[in-house]
């Protein structure tokens, strides 16, 4: 099998919720918090989680890489993202 081809697989890639219970406890404590609050600063998902900043920076990356956050600019703050959640 040459690189350039793709290997298939019957299992389509799991989505939403079934794609965050895959992750690591942390992710998915973030995400249960980002779906109580909303859209939260990384900072203060990590004063709602009690988890350390770098934590929570790891979560939010895992979660990005699955699609079920987006962040974007605050606007109180240009410096800080805002998060939410994708999923419902």
């Amino acid at each position: 099998m040459s690189t350039s081809e793709t290997v298939q697989t019957d299992e389509p890639a799991a989505v939403g919720w079934e794609a965050v219970q895959d992750l690591p406890p942390s992710a998915k404590l973030v995400a249960k918090i980002l779906d109580y609050n909303g859209a939260l600063t990384q900072s203060q998902l990590a004063e709602e989680t009690l988890l350390p900043a770098r934590t929570v920076r790891y979560a939010l990356g895992r979660l990005e890489d699955i699609d079920v956050v987006e962040s974007r600019f605050s606007f109180n703050d240009a410096r800080k993202r805002v998060y939410t959640l994708t999923i419902e």
